[in-house]
């Protein structure tokens, strides 16, 4: 159950235009790294999946992105709409990240998200690859927080 005093537009049941919207700001969220603020987007009781990590709530979920972004340094992200209907979207997502021994990743993955009449995410549900890569081979490379409107998306990368 969501929150009563709070929404997140773009609100359910979702266009192309509206499901895009929502993944575009999601992803922007995603990179400011900002775990207070991006946890806004969940409800009260959110449930997810992460890999092999679940949480359940808010307060759990931003525990998560606190632990998580401690952990993936430089974290650049990509997310691609995949399909919608009334109130779920999925996406397809790429992100790139480095450990703290400067060895860089390309995580790829796949979430299910679905959420309540007030736009906020009830369920997110995470499948992700960790693929190692060179420095050199980095496709992200825009200054950390927000992708730029022209940096090419996932298909426009071959991603």
């Amino acid at each position: 159950m969501s929150s009563n005093t709070e929404v997140r537009p773009p609100l359910p049941p979702f266009t192309r235009e509206s499901a895009i919207e929502k993944v575009r700001l999601a992803e922007d969220g995603w990179n400011s790294r900002d775990a207070a603020k991006v946890a806004l987007a969940y409800s009260l009781d959110t449930r997810w999946r992460n890999r092999a990590e679940f949480a359940n709530g808010r307060d759990q979920a931003r525990a998560f992105l606190e632990r998580k972004w401690a952990k993936e340094l430089e974290y650049r992200l990509i997310k691609e709409l995949w399909a919608f209907t009334d109130n779920r979207i999925a996406v397809r997502y790429a992100y790139e990240w480095r450990d703290d021994s400067g060895n860089w990743f390309r995580s790829y993955g796949n979430e299910n998200w679905e959420f309540g009449a007030d736009g906020l995410m009830i369920n997110r549900y995470a499948c992700i690859n960790d693929l190692p890569i060179l420095e050199s081979e980095r496709k992200f490379r825009w200054p950390q927080g927000r992708r730029p409107d022209d940096h090419p998306g996932l298909s426009e990368l071959g991603l």
